[in-house]
């Protein structure tokens, strides 16, 4: 009896301590999957960049909708037909964009027309940096020799026009984007019944209609809350642009409000056309500092103790998440993905924390 339990152990332990044979299924089972995984992100990634033309502004108006989504559920429940609702809203939407357009087509006409002699003057008030331009360039043509450039250039148009052709998209993509949203603001309980219904399952069903009820929460929060701030951003530049002396305060404005939805970079490009502005308008370099100083001062105070304090802990990003997501969605879709990339991240981060909830208890400290 103690021989036949010894051989079997024995035999057990050779089994085990038997190495996996190179043919062996198994081994190769999780390389596979993460295979598998890379090229469907990467197939992905490319037919967003390929399908941009239609996704980018149909994102833009499903984003928009679902932050006006409360709204519409606030009028049906008062008795609002949901036709008159979404009618109003959209409406709403196209004026918003018109008065826009409105304010900031007269600075843009006037730049494009003067750009010419606004490029000398601003060449001519920045001549302190012809020096190190010079030893740049004459690094860079001991570097690569067939590259030569002449010296400081400053083309304003080079600057201009892929901003003008960002502000005036394509005529199919504006009615794209416009028919999108009024159909989104039509029928949304209409799409997210069926979407909920799509799946089998009550815990299933659940899930998607808490995603969605959590998606148009926190945009609706996030959003408004970034709006009232970044009109008070608005108010401030041009009050700054006004006291300064800058010509079109109300413009810049205008502009320094809707540059504020861009987290990090927005402040930034403001700055430097508030300095450029005032290059062209005054006469000296230090009153030309004056408006984009004051700027980054009160941009400064509003990120890091204004916006911080109001938006409280629940709606506050990592800021690390925040600047990948920029740099990603500003590298695949452009200026118009630097403004979607945290309503984007938003509907993801609020999608994964339903998918995958956390059970485990917090850490401390």
């Amino acid at each position: 009896m103690d021989i036949k339990t010894t051989d079997r152990e024995t035999a057990q332990r050779g089994v085990l301590a038997a190495p996996v044979e190179a043919g062996d299924p198994g081994r190769w089972a999780l390389p596979s999957q993460v295979a598998i995984c890379g090229i469907f992100v990467i197939v992905f990634i490319a037919a967003l960049d390929l399908a941009r033309p239609v996704l980018l502004p149909a994102t833009f108006a499903i984003v928009i909708g679902m932050m006006l989504g409360p709204l519409a559920t606030r009028a049906d429940r008062a008795g609002i037909p949901s036709v008159l609702s979404a009618v109003v809203l959209w409406a709403l939407v196209v004026l918003t964009c018109y008065g826009v357009i409105v304010l900031l087509s007269t600075p843009v006409i006037d730049w494009l027309g003067q750009a010419p002699e606004i490029g000398r003057v601003i060449r001519e008030r920045l001549h302190f940096l012809d020096r190190p331009w010079s030893a740049l360039q004459d690094l860079r043509n001991v570097i690569s020799p067939g590259e030569r450039d002449k010296g400081l250039g400053i083309d304003l148009m080079n600057f201009v026009q892929p901003i003008f052709s960002f502000a005036t998209p394509a005529f199919g993509q504006t009615i794209i984007f416009f028919g999108t949203l009024f159909f989104v603001l039509l029928g949304r309980l209409r799409l997210r019944r069926a979407l909920v219904v799509g799946f089998k399952g009550h815990e299933s069903r659940l899930r998607t209609l808490r995603i969605w009820n959590d998606i148009e929460h926190q945009l609706t929060s996030y959003l408004s809350v970034v709006a009232i701030i970044n009109f008070a951003v608005g108010v401030a530049a041009a009050t700054i642009a006004f006291a300064v002396g800058l010509p079109n305060a109300l413009a810049w404005g205008v502009l320094a409000m809707i540059l504020n939805f861009i987290p990090y970079l927005g402040a930034l490009i403001m700055e430097l056309i508030l300095f450029a502005v005032g290059l062209v308008t005054f006469p000296t370099l230090t009153h030309a500092l004056v408006a984009p100083a004051l700027y980054l001062a009160f941009t400064t105070l509003e990120g890091h103790f204004i916006t911080p304090s109001i938006m409280g802990r629940r709606l506050t990003l990592s800021p690390l998440i925040v600047f990948l997501a920029l740099v990603f969605w500003t590298w695949l879709w452009g200026p118009a993905g630097a403004f979607l990339a945290v309503p984007l991240l938003i509907v993801g981060l609020s999608a994964i924390s339903h998918l995958f909830p956390k059970h485990a208890p917090a850490l401390p400290g």
